[in-house]
């Protein structure tokens, strides 16, 4: 059974040749994808027949919420199932420049980062890029709102998915369909040093997130794994590497947790390694998770952080907003509850 939101405009113009009928009825199918319909039956300009052929050989609602939750500033948590059954979670959150959605690229997650719940359970699977599309159909049919922006930062690592994110970011952007801005679009790694050169080849215009989260290479080490594969050094000569190709600022995203990496030395490293360059920082409070002992650092030394970069090294640098805390919406967590 083929799913159908996993298809490109050309491809689907292929299967209605190979199923009796015309290309443009291929075209039509992907219109009504793009649509967001959930069933053949919502297709009203299309033939029965023709309908029945495609509920024959191919199925089209990959994702289905099981249940969501709203947080108090807005956020929605939703819980969904795939095709064939197994969880994951998807997050829509409003600011003033639009709707965004944070999706998940695998179910569970390999990485074994300690302060994410994303990987207690290790990784079941990758998604495919039309499973990255289902969830966006199903947060827009849920809300009622389009999405502008969107985040490969759910459950999973993207670029241990390489394929399947580069296809859908480039389904995604695709004017005949979700015609979402590149620039909207965020690809956030833990950083995996031969995908990130090889994404830079690729010179799409999306944003790149670094899951960064310490400076010092052992002590980056103790909380993910990665960085003893590829360490600090070579993954700040991959970043040089992907400003260079595509022009695109990178961001950096690090998680402040209690007494772990939130001390002015740890500020004073990060400022060394990346002053002059074309980034962005992007400080996170991290999320409390009840299976570990981490808590977030207090609003006071953050903000003391934050002037460290800003002025001694002039880094731009930001606080990300908490959105859902009162929902657990950190990555992992409302899939972990259900396990």
């Amino acid at each position: 059974m083929k799913d159908l939101r996993n298809l490109t405009k050309e491809q689907l113009m292929e299967l209605a040749i190979k199923l009796g009928d015309k290309a443009f009825r291929g075209k039509q199918l992907y219109e009504w994808i793009t649509k967001g319909v959930s069933s053949f039956d919502e297709m009203t300009n299309m033939p029965t027949s023709f309908k029945q052929k495609l509920a024959d050989s191919s199925y089209l609602d990959n994702y289905k919420i099981l249940e969501h939750h709203v947080a108090k500033d807005g956020t929605i948590k939703a819980l969904g199932a795939l095709h064939d059954g197994n969880i994951v979670e998807s997050v829509f959150m409003t600011y003033k420049h639009g709707n965004s959605a944070c999706i998940s690229t695998q179910v569970g997650c390999k990485m074994k980062c300690t302060f994410c719940a994303s990987t207690l359970n290790g990784v079941v699977r990758s998604l495919t890029a039309g499973e990255y599309l289902g969830q966006l159909y199903a947060l827009q049919k849920l809300t009622g709102k389009r999405i502008n922006n969107v985040v490969l930062m759910g459950s999973g690592e993207p670029l241990d998915n390489y394929e399947a994110s580069v296809r859908f970011i480039k389904m995604a952007c695709d004017e005949e369909g979700l015609n979402i801005s590149g620039r909207n679009i965020t690809l956030s790694t833990c950083g995996l040093v031969p995908e990130i050169m090889k994404l830079a080849d690729e010179k799409l215009q999306i944003t790149l997130a670094i899951s960064l989260h310490n400076p010092f290479q052992e002590e980056r080490a103790e909380i993910m794994p990665i960085t003893r594969r590829y360490g600090i050094k070579a993954l700040i000569e991959a970043v040089d590497y992907y400003i260079k190709q595509t022009g695109r600022r990178v961001t950096f995203e690090y998680a402040l947790i209690d007494g772990i990496n939130d001390s002015n030395l740890h500020a004073e490293q990060l400022g060394v390694l990346l002053r002059g360059k074309l980034v962005h920082i992007n400080l996170i409070p991290v999320n409390a998770v009840k299976e570990k002992a981490y808590r977030p650092t207090q609003n006071d030394k953050i903000y003391g952080f934050k002037s460290l970069l800003m002025d001694k090294y002039n880094i731009n640098t930001t606080v990300r907003r908490e959105l859902g805390s009162d929902i657990n919406a950190a990555c992992g967590q409302l899939r972990n509850s259900k396990l």
